[in-house]
């Protein structure tokens, strides 16, 4: 192509300010991204009474995009750092489009099934790059300021998802909410086209790790399977432990894999960087926390306190919002001071939180309860985009993408064991609870006639608080773990700012 007709001209790609753009490209794939998955959940009963199946088949609607996108990461973030990312991107826009086109025609719940499978493969290639652009766009003194950014409109879009996918499905009906993703696709794509760098050859010519591909994927896959299923077939039933042998016996043999081969899908040498495996360690722990307390609260406010599905909806916002409000500030103060004081004051505040909600007991004041969930927001806002600057900050040159890949995979399997483990430390000690006070085989017990409020108020209090307090230590570990980082990084991030901002 002549440099005339090239895409972005040379004349305005060398601007200094070029780079915003970039980060507005970014944020339509991170607006769509995350609204997509919140969109879908509200969808889920329409979706089950429109097929007429089971729940546990409707599950996998959610369940097919998650494990997808979970599994492949890394390997989305490896062929961009061989091949390019900004071609990488782009096809993640054409891909998550023609996948929910797909959703959108769904002619049975297998169909929806196996197009969510494809929008994740393009949420992937998205996801996997979206950090990397950042921080190949911006310097070190503006990269916590434009994660930030990016992090304060994903929080944005989760927290008006379920809105905008009630009002298209009320107005037009449940395939509207995948359609709504054809014009951001398309618009992002374009805009990926016009604004993306251009892609530079590599020198020398690098091979996919097959092997090493192939175990990672499928050890990961049996053990979000194992976590996933175990409280539905039990424990100790032979196909979680079958689960779980297969997913130790395929991530030993990927970690020996990666130790031999010339180009590994990771390089574990990565690891060796504390700043890298304690943020993306921390990462993880703080998704855990934050959905867990994402999944458990609206079953605290509805049968506890009582009050309406409506209203619960609500009083679950202000934590994203909370997220979205504060994220830019923390990004931009890392990037002056380093990260390690937004990412401990982050998750001590979280801790906090969690501690105070301990304390609401069976009838919270309104106030109080929205005031500790904005508090939450705001430690998950200063934690999560210097913690994310941290991590892309430790990470090689060449291999920021599979740094990006592993990030956002962190985050998801937060987000799953979040959910799956709480779950399960939750339900085991409600259920005890209800045994030893004469119920030993009730199974839903907010159904149950027979047995007294009072006691299904405790059962579920005893399992509540129990579940707070893993969260409490959680968000502590971080908080040390946080306290640890690397002072080089913190001081050689102070100096790049005062030079910036006395240029």
């Amino acid at each position: 192509m002549s440099r005339k007709f090239q895409f972005p001209h040379p004349y305005f790609s060398s601007k200094p300010s070029w780079k915003w753009f970039i980060l507005v490209n970014v944020l339509i794939g991170a607006t769509m991204s995350a609204l997509d998955v919140s969109i879908v959940n509200i969808a889920m009963p329409t979706l089950k009474n429109d097929f007429n199946v089971s729940l546990a088949v409707i599950e996998w609607v959610a369940m097919a995009y998650m494990l997808t996108l979970t599994i492949f990461l890394p390997l989305f973030g490896r062929l961009a750092d061989m091949y390019g990312r900004s071609k990488l991107y782009n096809t993640g826009f054409i891909i998550f489009s023609v996948g929910s086109l797909f959703c959108g025609m769904a002619p049975s719940a297998a169909f929806l099934i196996g197009a969510r499978a494809l929008q994740a493969v393009g949420a992937g290639l998205l996801q996997a790059n979206s950090v990397a652009i950042i921080t190949a766009a911006f310097p070190s003194y503006e990269r916590g300021k434009a994660i930030g950014i990016q992090g304060a409109v994903q929080a944005v879009a989760m927290s008006i998802g379920p809105f905008v996918g009630g009002v298209l499905i009320a107005a037009v009906g449940w395939r509207a909410i995948f359609y709504v993703n054809l014009p951001i696709g398309a618009l992002g794509t374009i805009a990926g086209l016009l604004i993306l760098p251009r892609d530079k050859k590599k020198e020398q010519k690098e091979t996919v790790d097959y092997f090493g591909t192939a175990f990672f994927s499928s050890g990961l896959l049996f053990l979000v399977l194992a976590f996933n299923e175990g409280a539905k077939l039990g424990w100790t039933s032979h196909t979680i432990v079958l689960y779980f042998t297969l997913a130790v016996a395929l991530l030993s043999l990927f970690v020996i894999t990666e130790l031999k081969v010339k180009y590994p899908l990771i390089d574990l040498k990565m690891f060796k960087n504390f700043t890298f495996s304690a943020g993306n360690l921390t990462g993880m722990m703080s998704y855990y926390v934050l959905f867990a307390i994402m999944f458990l609260m609206p079953f605290y406010l509805e049968r506890v306190v009582g009050y309406s599905v409506a209203l619960t909806g609500s009083l679950l916002t202000p934590i994203p919002l909370a997220m979205a409000f504060v994220a830019p500030w923390a990004g931009s103060v890392s990037d002056r001071r380093g990260p390690r004081l937004m990412t401990t004051s982050g998750m001590l505040i979280s801790a906090l939180s969690c501690f105070l909600l301990m304390l609401l007991g069976e009838s919270s004041h309104l106030v109080s309860l929205v005031g500790i969930l904005i508090m939450l927001g705001i430690g998950m806002g200063l934690f999560t985009p210097p913690n994310n600057s941290a991590i892309m900050g430790a990470a090689p040159k060449d291999k920021l993408s599979v740094a990006g890949g592993i990030l956002n995979m962190m985050r998801s399997l937060g987000l799953i064991f979040g959910v799956d483990i709480s779950g399960v430390i939750f339900t085991t000690l409600e259920h005890r609870y209800v045994a030893e006070n004469g119920y030993p085989n009730a199974r839903h017990i907010f159904r149950s006639h027979n047995m007294p409020v009072p006691v299904k108020v405790n059962a579920f209090m005893k399992g509540f608080l129990v579940v707070l307090g893993v969260l409490i230590a959680l968000n502590l570990v971080s908080a040390f773990l946080s306290v640890l980082r690397n002072d080089k990084i913190d001081k050689e991030a102070a100096e790049a700012a005062k030079e910036f901002e006395g240029a």
